[in-house]
């Protein structure tokens, strides 16, 4: 009877996976594959027409890398904003347990974690890669200054007193990166210079407004009309970004094809003798949303769907390079964002398009629209056949994923919130990673999450979404819980009708914040 069940199981796994995904006969040690993460910013998971057929917005490579796969349908970020989101994936740890990782920086923040940290690229140098980073840091930077003090932006003047002229003494070639050519923060904050291997390409800064008009004639202030102070360059709404100094050649309209010829450029260099990591945090398509002239207009989801059109052609350039050097067969090619988008209800009701697709909430939000992202891996000689898999699955599991696949011990210490999905990348859609899950807003707030539920520890969305935060009404629920298998909009709060749930998963949440 035993061997009747055995068999049963391994023709179900067949039928929904297919044969040729269960990859198990192949030993990435003794041919290490590459792997390429392009990692994009602030985009949702509705966004990716083979992720939500209503999609306002055409991304055919995306598509491709879909259907060539595995889509994690259920695959969250560790935080809902750039920085700890950033940290998580890196580190396999939850950026709540380094405060200084735990919230959203600026260009001139200091590093957010010792030198002495393990990171992904840490532990593929080790295991004989070589690594680069291209694009999007945000994780601080050591600047030397001219008055030898910490680096400061003066709002005011929109300057800081950064000597661009000298290498930064800390950065992320100190995190296990060999080569790096990276812009210091989100593309909306200063400073707008791009650093080679810790060095400012083009140092003699001049400030954005001597190049951008501050506004345009036909201006008009919409939902992030915070942002259109004259401390920032505001043109219309998704397009604006923060004043300040900026490399004479530097062009935020063109940091984004800058950024992907510099990847392009590193995989030139690459051969088929020695495997590598290539980590793309890409610019978009967080603000300011600039899309290329090939794409403006062509979404049905304003200047933002145009600009996810202009990251979707980014997956299709770094496909065609590797397929040109022959090296895509033997490549992990994962695609995620940082956090959900930055897309408000007035946003889905004007445009029709739901980029959060099917939750509640958005960027910064304890709600699933904040931490919920798209999650797709494709590797030729080890996935043949497209599947998908539904269990619970962080990005900071990445981490131990790629350690288990090469043999790489994980020191003690280090990926301390990072579960191995390894079987289900060889075939096994059965297998649970992780049975929780905690999340973090922009403010704070924490969640926890199982199969069945999802307690938030408070009232309000935690983040952009109004309200932030509620006090609780005289003999009122405290918090948030839901069914969240059943109500994905997070709208019937069952807080009063189930304490006991309640009390487990609120102390079950202490316990793993407090480890």
């Amino acid at each position: 009877m035993k061997n009747c069940l055995n068999f049963s199981f391994f023709l179900y796994l067949i039928l929904f996976w297919g044969t040729d995904v269960l990859a198990q006969g192949l030993d990435a040690r003794e041919n290490p594959p590459n792997i390429v993460i392009i990692f994009a910013d602030d985009m949702g998971y509705g966004d990716i027409k083979a992720l939500n057929p209503l999609s306002k917005i055409e991304t055919p490579a995306l598509d491709a890398l879909a259907a060539e796969g595995i889509t994690f349908s259920n695959a969250h970020a560790s935080a809902s904003v750039c920085t700890p989101s950033r940290f998580g994936l890196l580190t396999g740890e939850y950026a709540f347990r380094t405060p200084a990782a735990a919230r959203g920086i600026g260009g001139f923040t200091p590093p957010v974690m010792d030198t002495d940290r393990m990171t992904m690229a840490t532990l593929l140098q080790n295991a004989g890669y070589r690594t680069a980073i291209v694009g999007k840091w945000h994780l601080g930077l050591e600047w030397v200054t001219k008055d030898g003090k910490a680096a400061v932006l003066d709002v005011e003047s929109g300057h800081s007193n950064v000597d661009y002229s000298q290498p930064v003494r800390t950065g992320p070639n100190d995190f296990g990166f060999d080569y790096s050519f990276i812009h210091p923060a989100s593309l909306d904050i200063p400073p707008y210079v791009f650093l080679e291997n810790h060095r400012t390409v083009d140092p003699e800064v001049i400030l954005t407004t001597d190049v951008y008009p501050r506004r345009k004639e036909n201006t008009e202030f919409s939902w992030d009309k915070k942002h259109s102070n004259d401390q920032a360059v505001y043109w219309e709404k998704g397009v604006w970004w923060r004043q300040g100094e900026m490399a004479p050649s530097f062009r935020v309209e063109d940091c984004l094809d800058e950024i992907t010829s510099q990847g392009l450029a590193f995989i030139e260099r690459q051969s088929a003798d020695t495997p590598f990591f290539l980590y793309v945090p890409l610019t978009g398509p967080h603000t300011p949303w600039l899309p290329s002239e090939e794409h403006t207009g062509k979404s049905g989801a304003g200047l933002y769907g145009d600009f996810v059109m202009d990251i979707d052609q980014v997956v299709a350039r770094i496909k065609q390079q590797l397929h040109a050097q022959g090296l895509l067969e033997n490549t992990i090619l994962i695609f995620s964002s940082d956090n959900g988008a930055y897309w408000p209800e007035e946003e889905i009701l004007l445009h029709g398009h739901d980029s959060n697709r099917g939750v509640r909430g958005q960027k910064g939000d304890a709600w699933d629209g904040g931490h919920r992202v798209p999650l797709l891996l494709s590797w030729p000689k080890g996935i043949r056949k497209k599947a998908t898999y539904p269990g619970l699955v962080s990005l900071t599991d990445l981490f131990a994923t790629v350690a288990g696949l090469l043999d790489q011990k994980i020191p003690a210490g280090a990926a301390l919130d990072s579960y191995s999905f390894l079987p289900v990348v060889q075939g096994d859609k059965e297998y649970l990673a992780r049975t929780e899950m905690v999340h973090h807003s922009s403010s704070g707030v924490f969640a926890i999450r199982t199969s069945e539920w999802k307690y938030i520890d408070g009232l309000g969305s935690g983040g952009f979404s109004a309200p932030t935060r509620l006090k609780p009404a005289k003999g009122g629920p405290k918090g948030q819980l839901y069914r969240i298998r059943e109500d994905p909009y997070e709208r019937d709060n069952l807080y009063a009708n189930y304490p006991q749930v309640v009390e487990e998963l609120k102390a079950q949440l202490e316990g793993i914040v407090d480890r």
